[in-house]
C-alpha cells in the first residue's frame, strides 16, 4: 500500500513527481518497446496512482511527457510508423473489489435506464489493430504510444488465425478490428525445448542454458512480432483473439452483438465472455477465471468489464487516457509465505552491490523460488527485515521474485535487525555510496574477482564480441583456475590449456564438477577466433568503459577512427563529440590513464582485434553536409541505412525525430503524416531522395 504524505511541500512534491515520471517512463519503455518488464503491473499501477494524486495537487509541476497523459510505449525504428485512425486508449486498472464497485456506482449515476455489462478475459499479449478494406486485410499496426504504432502487416499475415481475405458478408467497406496477439503455452514450451537442444549442442552447461532460454510467452510473442524477417516470424506460431470493432458506420447496437458479428465474419473471438447485469455476476466471472486461468492454453492477467450498449458508451465518454465505460480488473500476482534464511550480497562488474534474500524453497507460479532481490539498503530498511523473518514473496511481472512484506506476527522475539554490509563480501574493501545514489559500490575494480569476471562476461556478450560459445560459468571456472585474469587472456587460450580442465560450477546449494571436453573447447576457440573480425565500435563497447554504451562507443569510433586517438584525447576534445558530456569524457580519460588497461589493450592489439575503423575505399568522405542534421523517413529506392550512411560519410548527422534543430527531412513514400505536418509547421526543409543525392554530387 502507498501512503501519501499529507500536506507535502512543493519542493518535495517536485522531487517526487520528477522521480516517478522518470521511473514510469522507463518502465513503459521496457514493457512496450523492449518487452522486458522489470516491475509488476501491480507496482506500476500503484506508482501511477501516486503520481496522479501528486499532479492533481500540484498541476503546475506536471511534465509534458508525464505517463499519466499517455498510454505508454515508444515507437521502434525498424518499422514504418502509422497514426491510428481511432486512438488506441488503455483501460483503467484496478485490483480492488471496492474500486470496481465505485466504477459501477459512477456509471449508475450517469446511465439512468437499464444497462448491462460484458465481461471478457484480459489476454496477456500484444495489442494489435487490423484494418480491412472490402474484406481484405490491408494493415496491421501495434499499439505504439496509443496515437501511432508500428506497421507489422507482413508479420501478422503469418498468423493463421487472422484471415487475410473475408468471405462475402455484411461487414462495412472499411473497418478496424482490434485484438491481442499471443503465444500458446505448449507452443512456447516446444520452441524452448528446441532452443535447449541447440544450446546443448554448443556445449553449454545447465546454468548457462537456463540463463539463455526464453522467459515467458508474452515477451516471446512481442519480440517475435517485431522481427523484421517474416519468414522467421512464421517459424514461431502466434495466435490472436479479436475483441473490438471500429467503423464509421453502425454494425450493431451492443458490444456483445458486435462480437457475434465478428465471429460470423470469420474472426477468432474467444468464447470466454458473458453478459452480466449485477456486480455479483461480475465477481462470479472474475473468481471463476482467477482459479481456472492456470488451465487455459494461454496466459491471462485479468478480466475486462465493458458497458454493453454503444449509445450508453458514447454517453459515458472518455477521459484523456481511458474510456469511462470500461475497466480492467487485474489478478494479483501469486504470492507465497516463506522463511528468510540469510541475506547475501552480489557484486556486479561495475562494483554495484545487490543484496539477495536467500529463502527456504517455496513453490510460486509453477517454479521453485529460493532467492529474491532486495535491490538496495533502502529496500531492506523499508521492509524492516530481521533475521529469520517470515516474508511474502511475489514474482514481479510474473518474472522476477521479490519480497513484498513481512509477517510481523511470526517474528522471533529477539531476532536481530538486518544491517547492510559495510565491506565487499568478495575482496573486503570498504563499500562506498555516492551522493544521490541508492546503490553501494566496491571501489576495488582491478582486484575484486566478481568485477573482473563481470568485465569478461560483458566483453564476450552478444552486442560486444559475441563469443557465444563461452558462458558465465565457464568464465568463472577459467578465472578461478587462474587460466584467465582479464579478457585479453582469452586470446592466449589453446587446446593444451583447456581440454580436460576441471572446475566447480553452480551455487552453494548445487555445486558440481565440470570438465571441458574436446567438442566444447573446439567451439570456444572457434568463437574467440571469429571475434577478431568484430568491428572497432563494438570492440570499444566491449572494453567496458563506464558510461560508454553501444551508442556512445559508435560515436567515439566514428569521430576518432582509432583507439590510439581516443586514448590520447583530452576531456575537451571528447566533449566536442556530439552528445558526449563531461561525465562520459572523464570516464574515458580515466580508463585510458590506467596502466593495467593500457597493458590489456596492447595484448588485444597483438591478438589482432580491430582497433580502427575500416575504410571502404569505394566510399569517398567529404564535408559537404558538415554541421547539417537529417531525418530519413518513408520508403526509398535505396535503403534507409544506405541513405544514413551517405549522410555520415559526407559530414552530416542523423537524428531520430522532428525538432527545431533539424535542417532537412528526406521524405519518401508512405512516411508518417505526423512527421510531415510537424516538419511543415516548423518550416523545416523537406527534400526528396533525388534532391538529397544532388546535394552530395
Amino acid at each position: 500500500m502507498i501512503i501519501f504524505t499529507a500536506h507535502m511541500n512543493e519542493i518535495d512534491a517536485k522531487i517526487k513527481i520528477d522521480e516517478l515520471t522518470k521511473q514510469l517512463n522507463e518502465h513503459n519503455y521496457n514493457y512496450y518497446t523492449l518487452s522486458q518488464p522489470n516491475i509488476s503491473d501491480f507496482d506500476f499501477d500503484l506508482q501511477l496512482k501516486e503520481l496522479e494524486k501528486l499532479e492533481a495537487e500540484f498541476p503546475h509541476l506536471i511534465h509534458d511527457d508525464s505517463p499519466t497523459k499517455k498510454v505508454g510505449g515508444a515507437i521502434t525504428k525498424e518499422f514504418e510508423t502509422i497514426k491510428h485512425k481511432y486512438p488506441m486508449l488503455s483501460l483503467g486498472n484496478t485490483y480492488s473489489e471496492d474500486e470496481l464497485k465505485d466504477f459501477d456506482t459512477r456509471i449508475r449515476k450517469i446511465i439512468i435506464e437499464d444497462f448491462e455489462y460484458v465481461c471478457e478475459l484480459k489476454f496477456d499479449g500484444l495489442a494489435i489493430g487490423l484494418t480491412y478494406k472490402n474484406g481484405k486485410l490491408i494493415r496491421a499496426v501495434t499499439r505504439g504510444d496509443g496515437v501511432q504504432g508500428d506497421d507489422v502487416t507482413n508479420n501478422v499475415k503469418t498468423i493463421k488465425s487472422i484471415p487475410q481475405q473475408l468471405k462475402p458478408g455484411d461487414y462495412p467497406d472499411e473497418f478496424e478490428i482490434r485484438g491481442e496477439i499471443f503465444m500458446h503455452r505448449k507452443t512456447f514450451d516446444k520452441l524452448n525445448d528446441d532452443y535447449r537442444k541447440e544450446l546443448e549442442a554448443k556445449g553449454l552447461d545447465e546454468e548457462e542454458i537456463r540463463e539463455k532460454l526464453y522467459k515467458n510467452p508474452r515477451n516471446f510473442a512481442s519480440g517475435t512480432l517485431k522481427m523484421q524477417d517474416s519468414k522467421e516470424v512464421a517459424k514461431r506460431p502466434l495466435d490472436c483473439f479479436l475483441y473490438f470493432i471500429y467503423s464509421d458506420v453502425s454494425i450493431a447496437e451492443t458490444h456483445f452483438d458486435s462480437l457475434k458479428k465478428a465471429e460470423s465474419w470469420g474472426f477468432q473471438v474467444s468464447d470466454q465472455y458473458k453478459k452480466c447485469k449485477t456486480l455479483d455476476e461480475i465477481f462470479a466471472f472474475i473468481n471463476k477465471y482467477d482459479i481456472e486461468r492456470t488451465n487455459l492454453s494461454y496466459e491471462i492477467d485479468g478480466v475486462v468489464i465493458k458497458v454493453n450498449n454503444y449509445h450508453q458508451q458514447q454517453e459515458l465518454g472518455f477521459t484523456a487516457k481511458n474510456p469511462r465505460w470500461a475497466i480492467s480488473y487485474k489478478f494479483k500476482s501469486q504470492s507465497a509465505l516463506t522463511v528468510l534464511q540469510k541475506v547475501t550480497y552480489q557484486v556486479g562488474r561495475t562494483g554495484a552491490i545487490t543484496p539477495v534474500a536467500n529463502l527456504k524453497p517455496v513453490q510460486l507460479a509453477g517454479t521453485t523460488v529460493k532467492r529474491a532481490s532486495l535491490y538496495n539498503a533502502d529496500e531492506i530498511d523499508r521492509l524492516d527485515l530481521h533475521e529469520h523473518d517470515w516474508v511474502f514473496v511475489e514474482k514481479g511481472g510474473e518474472i522476477i521474485p521479490k519480497i513484498t512484506g513481512v509477517d510481523i506476527s511470526k517474528r522471533q522475539l529477539f531476532s536481530a535487525k538486518i544491517l547492510y554490509a559495510i565491506h565487499c563480501p568478495e575482496c573486503g574493501a570498504a563499500l562506498i555510496r555516492k551522493e544521490g545514489e541508492v546503490v553501494h559500490y566496491c571501489p576495488n575494480e582491478n582486484v575484486c574477482p566478481p568485477q573482473l569476471k563481470g568485465k569478461i562476461e560483458h566483453f564476450i556478450g552478444r552486442k560486444a564480441m559475441n563469443i557465444d560459445s563461452l558462458g558465465a560459468e565457464t568464465i568463472s571456472g577459467l578465472y578461478d583456475k587462474g587460466v584467465i585474469k582479464n579478457y585479453a587472456d582469452l586470446y592466449e587460450l589453446n587446446d593444451e590449456k583447456l581440454i580436460g580442465l576441471e572446475f566447480t560450477v553452480g551455487d552453494d546449494d548445487e555445486k558440481k564438477k565440470r570438465s571441458l571436453q574436446a567438442k566444447s573447447v573446439e567451439n570456444i576457440l572457434k568463437g574467440i577466433n571469429l571475434s577478431k573480425k568484430i568491428p572497432f565500435e563494438r570492440v570499444l563497447f566491449a572494453l567496458g568503459i563506464r558510461m560508454v554504451g553501444e551508442t556512445v562507443a559508435k560515436k567515439l569510433a566514428q569521430h576518432f577512427y582509432t583507439i590510439d586517438k581516443i586514448a590520447n584525447a583530452t576531456i575537451e576534445e571528447l566533449i566536442n563529440v556530439h552528445e558526449i558530456g563531461e561525465k562520459i569524457a572523464e570516464q574515458v580519460v580515466k580508463f585510458f590513464a590506467d596502466e593495467n588497461n593500457k597493458l590489456i589493450i596492447e595484448k588485444l592489439k597483438t591478438a589482432g582485434l580491430q582497433f580502427e575503423m575500416v575504410h571502404d575505399e569505394s566510399i569517398v568522405r567529404t564535408d559537404k553536409l558538415l554541421g547539417q542534421t537529417f531525418l530519413v523517413s518513408g520508403t526509398f529506392i535505396r535503403s534507409r541505412d544506405e541513405l544514413k550512411k551517405l549522410i555520415e560519410v559526407n559530414g552530416g548527422r542523423n537524428v531520430s525525430g522532428v525538432a527545431k534543430s533539424l535542417n532537412y527531412l528526406i521524405a519518401g513514400d508512405k512516411m508518417g503524416p505526423e512527421k510531415l505536418k510537424k516538419a511543415t509547421d516548423l518550416n523545416i526543409k523537406i527534400i526528396s531522395e533525388e534532391e538529397f543525392m544532388q546535394m552530395i554530387q
